[in-house]
């Protein structure tokens, strides 16, 4: 207990809360744009390790970190696309297809990378983002530039979504599409602009990984973050506030762990430390879910005229 609440007044354990939090930003904002327009998208996980490889491989081409970004960004709006067009054109099974993209996604960027290095023992590196030792804000100054951005797009999409018309349209088009459509507004091309939005954000959370958490790419990297962002945005009842917090709370859990895995001196199989994060989010998730508003027209195929 006493390891347990000597972490919580340790700033480098809150510099590494903040720091694995970024990435879970990105992605539980991108499944909430998703989400809120109607649209399951289960190819996070193949997208973020997309938005990884290829954000990477841009700055290691001699692109600047902000163009890899970028890349990673327009990397994750193609995989968008692809399953906007296969969903909400179609429209075919939203889980399908989200598996089929994350499965591709994964694979093409794995293939890529062993034609490119067919010869590397170890991952080339690149120069990551530095810190903001600049900015004059505890722990936030320990961060790199992206985490500024994950934590500014809350705010942003929150008045987006509730200050808005194009907010009130996307909401509108993941409850009621008929209602949408009522009112003169073309629901697949909602819908499609609010995947391709999302999953480029899925993208740039991948390209953390790579620009900003280490200098390199390698295969495994993700790590199951995707499937927890989707977790993350029911804990979150679709809402970007909340959305933040359960990403705070599943980092500070992972973090955690690590710490106390460290302190622990083996009395315990490191397994257990492992699970702690994931355990703890279930149980979380559970008590939140029984109240979670969902989009009442989530994963409902849409097909323009009917009732």
């Amino acid at each position: 207990m006493n390891e347990f609440l000597s972490l919580l007044i340790d700033h480098e354990f809150w510099v590494a809360v903040l720091r694995i939090a970024t990435p879970l930003i990105f992605g539980t904002l991108g499944v909430l744009l998703c989400e809120r327009a109607g649209v399951l998208n289960l190819g996070i996980e193949g997208i973020m390790v997309a938005g990884a490889f290829i954000g990477w491989l841009t700055v290691y081409s001699g692109a600047g970190l902000w163009f890899g970004v970028l890349a990673a960004a327009l990397a994750g709006a193609v995989f968008g696309a692809l399953h906007a067009l296969l969903v909400v054109r179609l429209p075919l099974s939203q889980h399908v297809a989200g598996l089929g993209i994350t499965l591709f996604a994964t694979s093409i960027s794995y293939f890529a990378y062993r034609v490119i290095f067919p010869k590397v023992d170890s991952p080339p590196k690149i120069q990551a983002f530095d810190d903001m030792s600049w900015l004059p804000i505890p722990i936030l100054s320990e961060q790199t530039p992206l985490t500024l951005v994950a934590m500014s797009l809350v705010p942003a999409l929150w008045y987006l979504l509730y200050r808005t018309p194009l907010g009130l349209a996307l909401r509108a088009v993941g409850e009621s599409p008929q209602a949408v459509e009522a009112q003169g507004i073309n629901v697949v091309r909602l819908r499609t602009g609010a995947v391709i939005a999302g999953s480029a954000l899925m993208g740039v959370a991948g390209s953390f990984l790579t620009l900003a958490a280490f200098n390199s790419f390698f295969f495994n990297m993700v790590n199951g973050r995707g499937w927890i962002c989707v977790a993350l945005i029911v804990f979150a009842s679709w809402r970007p506030g909340k959305a933040l917090i359960g990403a705070l709370l599943f980092a500070f859990f992972d973090a955690a762990q690590l710490r106390l895995q460290q302190s622990s001196g083996g009395v315990l199989p490191y397994q257990l430390y492992l699970m702690l994060p994931y355990v703890l989010s279930i149980v979380a998730l559970v008590l939140v879910a029984r109240k979670a508003a969902y989009p009442q027209a989530l994963m409902q195929p849409y097909v323009k005229g009917t009732r």
